[in-house]
């Protein structure tokens, strides 16, 4: 696999300023093989402990004894097996001179290993590692990223058939075993119908109601089940931006399968021929370039929102950062037009740019400070 360049060099700025870095991600998305590609480009001696190991879940019995004495590159993989090490690593990040840096890696967000906020606080940094991206393969190969999804297995897979087989396998190990470990206690084939739910709803309005009573369920359950997801790295949740205005705003969150192809999987759709048949082409488009646009400008949560009125307006994605909004359309299209949604998006929100971002091959100059701009091109782009 060819080394992810960009993830590398964010992780050696992380480190300058933090003795702890954690990358973070679902499982299979190639964060062990991202932490050896930074291991080989450091100086100094490494150390690497897989906590699915039991050899080496046992050598870190007595963490303090096994850790501190370490030098260089210390890596911890699947850190959330073993909650109990952050307090000594909150000891040995305060070392003087810092003798070791620590790379933890984890399936699950800081909310979810909540030791890593309440004892590393101002001593870690994270870094959620996504799949494969459109500026890492191949132009010829866009369509393939988008059916497949950017899991390394599923795009590398030799045929879409394997893809497939792999995708289906993961979400069956992901339902009966990962959600377990954090405590998810919810059955599988309940989770199952959820996500493909999702999968249905994906780039729509959540309606914690409408969800619980298609599972039998309560709303508080519904809820639940869609931050163990969210938790986990497999579903997005996008939250309402909301301006000063008199119009009716809409303040649901959207959802989104965070992987294309997991929703392809979810949604039955195997190949190119049966996706841009279905139904769900244009909302998978959306969500497959929503993703590579957050993830180019390494927009965090808190700095990503879609916004809608009751009257109809309503922007795909609004990044607010330093006090700059920047709007973002996608239409699977090849010729986008001007609409009087977007007009209304950049007054109301007071948007220094929009762009909408299209499956076709030309830039087109839409209006003042509009821009339609191709999927291909976007890592080629300064989008803010």
């Amino acid at each position: 696999m060819a080394a992810r360049a960009a993830h590398i060099q964010h992780l050696e700025r992380l480190f300058r300023e933090f003795p702890v870095v954690a990358i973070l991600g679902p499982r299979q998305i190639g964060k062990t093989t991202l932490a050896g590609q930074f291991a080989a480009t450091t100086s100094g001696p490494v150390h690497t402990f897989d906590l699915e190991r039991p050899s080496d879940l046992r050598k870190l019995d007595d963490p303090m004894l096994a850790l501190e004495d370490l030098r260089g590159l210390v890596v911890l993989d699947e850190i959330q097996r073993l909650p109990g090490v952050f307090p000594v690593l909150r000891v040995l990040a305060d070392r003087p001179r810092r003798p070791a840096r620590f790379l933890v890696l984890g399936s699950a967000a800081p909310e979810l290993l909540q030791q890593t906020s309440e004892t590393l606080a101002g001593r870690i940094a994270h870094h959620q590692l996504t799949g494969f991206q459109p500026a890492e393969v191949p132009p010829s190969q866009l369509d393939r990223l988008w059916l497949r999804g950017g899991f390394p297995r599923s795009f590398l897979a030799r045929n879409d058939e394997a893809s497939g087989l792999w995708r289906e396998e993961f979400v069956q190990t992901f339902l009966e075993r990962d959600l377990a470990q954090f405590g998810f206690r919810t059955p599988a084939a309940t989770m199952r119908r959820f996500w493909s739910m999702v999968a249905h709803y994906h780039g729509q309005i959540w309606n914690a109601s409408e969800f619980g009573r298609s599972l039998g369920q309560s709303d508080q359950a519904a809820r639940r089940h869609l931050e163990a997801m969210a938790s986990t790295f497999v579903v997005r949740v996008l939250q309402p931006f909301h301006a000063n205005l008199a119009k009716r705003q809409v303040k649901s969150p959207k959802i989104y399968v965070a992987d294309s192809g997991l929703l392809h999987t979810l949604l039955g759709l195997p190949n190119l021929d049966t996706l841009r048949g279905h139904a769900k082409v244009g909302a998978s488009f959306e969500g497959f370039a929503l993703a590579t646009i957050v993830e180019h400008l390494r927009a965090r949560p808190h700095e990503c929102f879609y916004w809608a009125t009751h009257s109809g307006a309503e922007l795909d994605l609004l990044i607010e950062r330093g006090g700059r909004r920047i709007g973002f359309e996608f239409k699977l299209g090849s010729a986008p037009s001007l609409t009087p949604s977007m007009r209304t998006a950049m007054v109301d929100l007071e948007l220094e740019r929009l762009w909408v971002v299209h499956a076709g091959k030309e830039v087109i100059k839409l209006a003042p400070s509009i821009t339609a701009l191709p999927l291909a091109l976007v890592a080629k782009t300064q989008l803010d």
